[in-house]
């Protein structure tokens, strides 16, 4: 039986280990938090799961929450225009406003719920469960009982192993300054009061408001998700330590630049304490593969390898395929050695749906072109456009086919206004 050691508990680390223990592999996890620490602990992030990475978690049998969760049917855009009357400060309207309906539904469940429960799922089922916050040093000593090595903690020293790629690497610093609250008491958006959706709400140079449904450790509840652009107006969450001032905060720039997200929102309450979350990092490609001192090689999973700003809301999405990619590919390989060509073929599969995940997302980071301009602004009036831009969340392969060119957007919007 192979034996693999994965350094990371989160949502490709746990699938991953979870999928690898149904294959019959000998599996140890190693945790820097207990299952209770992190159920009990602050939120980790934003995430909506589209419907392809969901099914990968069907697959392998370990949707616990999907019952539970709300089930997301949309993802509409919004565009705030200039600021009226050219006050400084004074509210926006919308330009654009439109909700795409998604094939298949979308769903969010907070990652302390997720990943408590799948972490113990897999002690349950056997795995051997190591909590340990490991250094690269540690992580020379533990590899050599092991087959293979596979890192997916995304944060700390262990990703100091993986090079920088400059090639696919077009910042170096933080594009955006994020700031994330959990609340109770949200209302539906008018629009459609009788489905959920994802809303995309647009402030042109100043940033953007995500607003999603998920299901937290206390219920249903949804996620405001600020992106301010570095320097800005957006750019006030640092060193903001009470979760009551930060959801405020939150609540204040969304009374002055998404009036009608604030409308809604005048009732919320945090759904607990560790119900915030702010910072900012720089969207980075690195080296899949790790050296260690003593000579052994760690494979880079996920966020240690392809960490995208979450303005495209594909985290956890890239994640999910990340882990399903790397299952395939070891299970593929059998008995032969995990060496170093193994592991940059097996990045490089993954690479092939990363790379359009990146693009895209370093391409919404910057200032939009008029022909981008004029697909959102004709999603509005052609609901096919509308749709079809919401599915691209889902694959983001099929930007390249109407999103990226000024020539195939306005042949594709000919062709659907020609319809």
């Amino acid at each position: 039986m192979r034996k693999i050691l994965i350094v990371g508990a989160g949502q490709s680390g746990l699938q991953l280990a979870l999928g690898l223990q149904s294959k019959g592999y000998e599996v140890t996890l190693m945790s820097n938090r207990t299952a209770d620490e992190i159920r009990s602990g602050r939120v980790m992030s934003t995430q909506c799961m589209f419907d392809t990475a969901l099914q990968h978690e069907r697959d392998l049998g370990i949707n616990f929450w999907e019952s539970q969760a709300p089930r997301i049917e949309g993802l509409g855009v919004s565009v705030a225009g200039p600021e009226s009357g050219g006050t400084p400060g004074e509210a926006r309207g919308r330009v654009i406003d439109w909700v795409g309906k998604l094939d298949g539904y979308a769903q969010s469940v907070d990652q302390r719920v997720k990943m408590a429960g799948w972490m113990e799922t897999f002690a349950q089922r056997g795995g051997q469960l190591v909590i340990h916050g490991a250094a690269v040093g540690d992580l020379d000593y533990f590899a050599r009982g092991y087959d293979l090595v596979l890192v997916a903690a995304g944060k700390g020293e262990l990703v100091s192993m993986f090079g920088r790629d400059a090639a696919r690497s077009p910042y170096s610093e933080p594009q955006r300054a994020l700031a994330v609250a959990y609340v109770h008491g949200l209302g539906p958006r008018p629009e459609h009061p009788d489905f959920d959706a994802v809303r995309c709400n647009l402030v042109p140079g100043v940033g953007e408001l995500f607003v999603m449904p998920t299901l937290t450790t206390s219920g249903r509840a949804d996620i405001l998700f600020w992106e301010g652009v570095p320097g800005g107006p957006l750019d006030v969450f640092q060193g903001v330590k009470d979760p009551a001032d930060h959801l405020a905060l939150t609540l204040e720039l969304m009374e002055t630049f998404t009036p009608w997200e604030y409308a809604r929102a005048t009732k919320v309450e945090l759904t607990d304490a560790g119900g915030t979350l702010a910072g900012r990092y720089a969207p980075t490609v690195r080296n899949p593969v790790g050296h260690l001192p003593g000579g052994g090689l760690v494979l880079g999973v996920a966020d240690v390898v392809v960490a995208n700003d979450p303005i495209t809301g594909q985290g956890s999405n890239s994640a999910a395929k990340c882990a399903a990619a790397y299952l395939a590919a070891i299970v593929e390989h059998g008995d032969r050695p995990f060496d170093e060509a193994w592991m940059r073929s097996t990045f490089d599969r993954y690479w092939q749906t990363a790379q359009h995940v990146t693009k895209w997302t370093n391409a919404m980071l910057g200032v939009p072109p008029e022909h981008v301009l004029n697909l959102i602004g004709a999603a509005g009036a052609l609901q096919p456009v509308a749709d079809r831009f919401a599915n691209g969340f889902d694959n983001p392969a099929d930007f390249e086919n109407f999103f990226f060119e000024p020539e195939k957007t306005a042949a594709y919007l000919e062709s659907v206004a020609g319809a």
